[in-house]
């Protein structure tokens, strides 16, 4: 059922900003681990040098990486096809601004995988800089192997830092990818083989089915859609979140600006032309109401890792680097106005929680 509307929750507030405290602090980090590479690679985690002057940076979970609040995500400009003149100046300026954590999918750019082909174009001179994440859409352990053994030919690479599994929206997923010859099988094996070095699930559609994957696996990460009107309909902020701090996952939040729908500045395209975008299963017809600064601030102000955000421009990059660079938490009551203000256009925001799925 969905959520009730109810923006004042002072009680979570509290305790998700104590936990985002301890988070910063990195009192939630092993002794040692630090230092610690996984037992299947003696490979050293990446490094940017950039990183700890550009940004405040967080624990990655467990993992031992020191991972900036802000990181790249692989769609808008690195998901479009032949976009090359755009999307590779934008991952080296991202690595030269400091951003350490780089996410693409199999899925990003359609068959062609466009997302993972530009992020190789960058990584096969710079793969040391970054923490570089990819995902399978497929829930059987024959199709995640072929997945991957593409992701690390596009991605000019012989490892991965981190394999998710990609969008689990249902317990129908759950089943297939922990059943005989399911997707968990070809992730298990790859990080034994030291091809992947950890394993992450991500989702944006409900809790429920994340918070079954976590019980049933000891999962290093998880990519999880948090934004700003999140309370509004099946929030990931009342189970799933805590339920991650528990377990020391890194969290890493997506969907920041709601493919800009959250945002003040955003302009509604006409309505027939949003019928016929992804976005188009909730129409949007008004304006968000933040800026930019204050949706990163939200989700930043959760016990958070990180958030990746993909860009259309450098400017656009330049633009979420420095509001990461001046980033400091939110007070409770911000947190509720802000969160309180995105009402009138959650469902919009949340477009990604309303795709009907069997």
């Amino acid at each position: 059922m969905e959520n009730p509307s109810r923006p004042d929750r002072r009680a979570f507030l509290k305790g998700s900003t104590a936990a985002a405290a301890a988070v910063l602090a990195g009192s939630a980090l092993p002794a040692g681990a630090e230092t610690a590479t996984h037992a299947a690679g003696s490979r050293t985690l990446p490094n940017n040098p950039r990183t700890q002057d550009a940004m405040p940076t967080r624990n990655l979970g467990k993992t031992g990486y020191k991972v900036g609040i802000f990181s790249l995500g692989g769609q808008a400009a690195l998901e479009q096809p032949n976009n090359a003149a755009v999307a590779v100046p934008i991952i080296h300026r991202a690595l030269d601004l400091g951003v350490n954590y780089c996410d693409t999918s199999s899925i990003y750019g359609g068959p062609m995988r466009w997302s993972e082909r530009y992020y190789g174009e960058v990584m096969k001179t710079r793969r040391n800089e970054a923490f570089l994440a990819t995902k399978t859409k497929e829930r059987t352990r024959e199709g995640s192997l072929r997945m991957i053994d593409e992701s690390l030919k596009l991605l000019e690479t012989d490892h991965v830092d981190l394999w998710q599994l990609h969008d689990i929206g249902t317990m129908t997923d759950v089943d297939q990818i922990f059943s005989k010859g399911g997707a968990i099988e070809a992730l298990t094996e790859m990080q034994q083989q030291g091809v992947v070095r950890y394993l992450g699930i991500t989702g944006h559609y409900r809790p429920d089915s994340l918070m079954e994957a976590i019980h049933r696996h000891p999962f290093d990460t998880i990519l999880m859609a948090l934004n700003a009107a999140d309370p509004w309909h099946f929030s990931f902020e009342d189970k799933l979140l805590p339920l991650a701090v528990e377990k020391q996952m890194g969290i890493i939040g997506m969907k920041i600006p709601g493919r800009g729908r959250i945002l003040s500045s955003y302009n509604p395209p006409p309505l027939d032309v949003q019928k016929h975008m992804w976005e188009g299963m909730v129409i949007a017809t008004q304006p968000g109401t933040l800026t930019m600064k204050e949706a990163i601030g939200y989700t930043l102000t959760r016990p958070v890792s990180t958030i990746i955000i993909g860009c259309d421009n450098i400017p656009q990059l330049e633009e979420n680097v420095r509001i990461a660079s001046e980033f400091t938490p939110f007070t409770a009551q911000q947190m509720t106005d802000i969160a309180a203000r995105t009402q009138v256009v959650s469902k919009p925001s949340l477009f990604f929680r309303f795709y009907e799925r069997a």
